[in-house]
């Protein structure tokens, strides 16, 4: 008999950044522990995120795909309250959507900066704000955010990404302290290199470098698969976790550990 507690039977989900890669499989994971799911991600990724909406229906549950730019706070704002009304209810926000630029500290430009910062930190908070809003309602909600093992370490030649993710790391603890009065746990995962779209396009290394890397910082020796973040996510958006919040837990091959 499956373990009940981890059961997310009846409950509604909105994935950020969901149309592909780490997204995708969080989206689809939470579906196969019972959970309807928003998909949602920016309008050039809505045919990755249709996709998404149409492998979570293979689960049995209900899914549909919505735009969103968590640069534009109009668009979140609505973008979660018609989620909240499609579905009857939001009680899982999995803070997903960010992005990469590596660059050396020296070279880094405003626009650059910004531009991480703006996507990861600050989309990040106001999803989050929007989402315990529709939450308050219900006293219960789980908020998931995304940050990274580089939240925790320093990564070379990733000044802005690694102040992002320690960034909402602590904005984790914050909004965890705030919310809990409202039923409302606050954590986040840190993945270490995963196989995704998304970091191959940014990742500018030859195969030796990479192989280097992976040998000096990551006992398991190759980048993970999305899959593996899965368990983290289910089990922070379940009622077990009714007494887990402020946290973040590295799910990272062991790359934090040495």
């Amino acid at each position: 008999m499956p373990y009940a507690g981890l059961d997310l039977d009846g409950k509604t989900a909105l994935v950020t950044g969901s149309g592909r890669g780490i997204g995708r499989a969080l989206a689809v994971g939470l579906a196969q522990a019972g959970a309807n799911v928003a998909v949602s991600d920016v309008a050039e990724l809505m045919d990755g995120a249709e996709e998404t909406a149409r492998l979570i229906r293979k689960e049995d549950v209900q899914s549909r795909p919505y735009p969103l730019d968590v640069l534009d706070l109009d668009n979140i704002r609505s973008t979660v309250e018609q989620a909240a009304q499609d579905f009857g209810r939001l009680d899982i926000l999995v803070n997903n959507a960010g992005i990469r630029r590596r660059q050396p500290a020296l070279e880094v430009t405003e626009d650059n900066w910004d531009a991480v910062m703006d996507t990861n930190l600050k989309g990040a908070f106001f999803c989050a704000q929007a989402a315990a809003r529709a939450m308050m309602d219900n006293g219960y909600g789980r908020i998931v955010n995304i940050s990274s093992q580089l939240a925790v370490v320093a990564g070379e030649n990733r000044a802005a990404y690694c102040a992002s993710k320690a960034g909402l790391a602590g904005l984790t603890r914050v909004l965890a302290l705030e919310w809990l009065q409202y039923g409302i746990t606050v954590n986040a995962i840190g993945p270490g290199p995963t196989e995704t779209p998304g970091l191959l396009m940014a990742d500018t290394r030859t195969e030796d470098e990479l192989r280097a890397d992976l040998r000096a910082h990551m006992p398991l020796g190759r980048r993970m698969e999305p899959a593996e973040l899965v368990g983290a996510v289910i089990y922070l958006a379940s009622p077990s976790a009714g007494a887990t919040t402020g946290q973040l837990l590295c799910v990272d091959g062991g790359w934090t550990i040495i």
